[in-house]
């Protein structure tokens, strides 16, 4: 916690709740979860080193900590989403997108645990290359899609699952003009569940075929032929969900979607109610979607071990790439195939961007000796200065974000 924070009973972090769990039990993990951990732990402590300001006025002295900047830590995903939002900007057409979610089949779980990069992959290939085969089958024309992987639950439970951006509209595959879609309905999601299913379930037969999924523990079985083909049987009893939600009026609400889910981790500090270290237990809250037409916020209590169990669930393989762009959108060529359909469209990304609301970065990248003073928090006057960097400062120092502009 920064010297400057503000009075009364300080909100839990996530930090605070993993490094209690760790006083509790010390379970076998990958050397891999134990580095982020150790990230974790140390954001936004001395650790880090950090800025030391002083008021002009009073006299007091304020310390702010560096973050850890790791994509899984709920406090230092603000900025890296401001920043990945500032870039996409110039790739927004003036054109109604649709929200599509791909979930598999909970009975794939484990396996997926024990297999996350690759069937990750699998599953973002699978729902990218289901949406570009209707695309293709169904309008003739190539979307642009931003696929976005979730693998939580509101209880932090495995629940593995794609959110899918996609174009209203694309290039025509004959004759290469623009072709827009109707507004209010991209494809049937019961056909679109389907051959999400078989191309999914096609891939993990190729995988298993060559020897590329691994089997541990309880799974041990399941590397036998008969036992992995009655799973995948399981899995494919009932259709898997695809859900469409309301599509989006346009670029401004896409940016502000893609502002909530693309930084977004398994649980954030504001959902961490009470942590009772001598009980072992921590409460959070969590929306229940089950009734229907409404979500409900609900309480509930973990033991330790067992949130540190649910929150390791979710930590990602190292350099795995959560957020993917494919047809329209991918890499190689996006700029020249982006700036085309600006042009047609008659919306020049310049244009584009103008609407925009500016960067919040623009006055954080700056040195902060060279922007207004900010108020002291100790007597309220506007005589906050940086005096120094301490510890391992990697740019320049930033504007303060526990004090009050």
């Amino acid at each position: 916690m920064s010297a400057c924070s503000s009075g009364g009973p300080p909100a839990l972090k996530v930090a605070q709740v993993l490094r209690a769990a760790l006083r509790v039990s010390r379970p076998h993990l990958p050397a891999h979860h134990w580095k982020l951990l150790n990230v974790l732990l140390a954001c936004r402590t001395p650790q880090l080193g950090g800025h030391r300001y002083r008021c002009e006025h009073c006299g007091a002295k304020h310390f702010v900590p560096h973050g850890c900047g790791n994509r899984h830590c709920p406090d230092c995903q603000a900025r890296q989403a401001a920043e990945w939002l500032e870039r996409q900007e110039a790739l927004l057409l003036p054109v109604p997108y649709f929200h599509t979610v791909f979930t598999l089949s909970h009975a794939l779980n484990a396996l997926v645990q024990q297999n996350r990069r690759a069937l990750y992959t699998l599953l973002f290939q699978s729902a990218a290359q289901t949406l570009l085969t209707f695309g293709r089958n169904n309008l003739g024309v190539q979307l642009g899609l931003t696929l976005v992987l979730h693998t939580w639950s509101q209880t932090l439970l495995d629940h593995y699952h794609v959110h899918c951006i996609v174009t209203g509209g694309g290039f025509e595959l004959e004759g290469g003009g623009w072709k827009s879609v109707d507004p209010k309905f991209l494809f049937p999601v019961v056909a679109l569940g389907r051959v999400f299913q078989a191309k999914f379930c096609e891939g993990l037969q190729r995988l298993f075929a060559r020897g590329e999924l691994e089997f541990h523990g309880q799974q041990a079985p399941l590397a036998q032929p008969i036992r992995f083909q009655a799973l995948v049987r399981q899995a494919t009893a009932k259709s898997w969900n695809v859900y469409v939600k309301r599509p989006f009026a346009g670029p401004k609400q896409v940016l502000g979607y893609l502002s909530r889910y693309t930084h977004r981790v398994a649980i954030g500090s504001r959902r961490l109610l009470e942590l009772d270290g001598a009980a072992g237990t921590i409460q959070l809250a969590y929306k229940d979607r089950r009734p229907k037409g409404r979500e409900v916020w609900r309480r509930m209590k973990l033991e330790l071990p067992e949130f540190l169990r649910r929150f390791c669930l979710h930590l990602l393989p190292e350099r795995f790439v959560k957020i993917r762009h494919y047809g329209l959108l991918a890499n190689r060529g996006r700029k020249q195939r982006v700036a085309r359909a600006q042009g047609v469209l008659g919306c020049p990304a310049a244009d584009l961007q103008e609407t925009q609301p500016p960067s919040p970065l623009d006055m954080e990248s700056s040195d902060p000796r060279s922007v207004e003073r900010w108020i002291c928090p100790a007597c309220g006057h506007r005589s906050v200065v940086w005096v120094e960097t301490v510890g391992r400062a990697a740019r320049a120092p930033p504007i303060p974000r526990t004090l009050v502009a």
